[in-house]
């Protein structure tokens, strides 16, 4: 669609949900909304039983974060009407402690799509018939997509063959303490270390 049906789309949202839209964007050829936290299932049963646009399939749902803004996280939700050949994105904004209402009641498949937000970047749902960690492991701590959990992560896992199981431990990481020097691999180091001189 082009940026005008677009923007006529957005008008005849904005009208259909009221006070529910907080803003309307219109960028590289698609139309996003952006709504009030606690009205979502409202705005998501609306979109869906709307007689002219019909968006009745859920895409996919997944989470943003931004650690600099008070509502750090958005949850995004892409939707289809099949019927119009129409998409169409929504997002709430939410912060770590406020939870998103659950959409399992209008759209049965957000079910693991929730699941996988709130295990990944910790955001809650309130409603969800089962919210509980999805690809994490047992016992994992923190939520590995936020942009403020280390990349290495808290622990690591291997097999102990002394013990004969699988064993967590703290992440050691052993070239820490190393200096490397990413000028030039040909010419090597331009320092020394310890042992490099010889015993006079």
């Amino acid at each position: 669609m082009n940026d005008e049906a677009l923007s006529e789309l957005a008008s005849m949202l904005e009208a259909k949900l009221g006070e529910a839209v907080v803003r309307t964007d219109i960028a590289y050829g698609e139309l996003t909304i952006v709504v009030v936290r606690e009205r979502i299932v409202d705005v998501m049963k609306t979109l869906r039983a709307d007689p002219q646009h019909r968006f009745e399939c859920l895409i996919d749902i997944c989470g943003v974060d931004y650690p600099e803004r008070t509502r750090r996280f958005d949850v995004v939700y892409h939707l289809l009407s099949p019927r119009r050949n129409l998409r169409l994105r929504v997002k709430v904004e939410t912060d770590e402690t406020s939870p998103v209402p659950s959409i399992t009641g209008v759209f049965p498949a957000a079910n693991w799509f929730e699941r996988e937000a709130f295990d990944l970047l910790g955001i809650m749902f309130s409603g969800h018939p089962d919210l509980r960690r999805i690809l994490t492991d047992y016992g994992f701590e923190g939520h590995p997509l936020r942009r403020d959990f280390p990349t290495t992560g808290f622990v690591e896992v291997r097999y102990d063959d002394d013990l004969k199981k699988v064993v967590y431990e703290p992440v050691k990481l052993t070239q820490e303490y190393r200096s490397f020097d990413y000028l030039s691999p040909w010419e090597g180091p331009h320092y020394e270390l310890e042992g490099d001189k010889k015993s006079e």
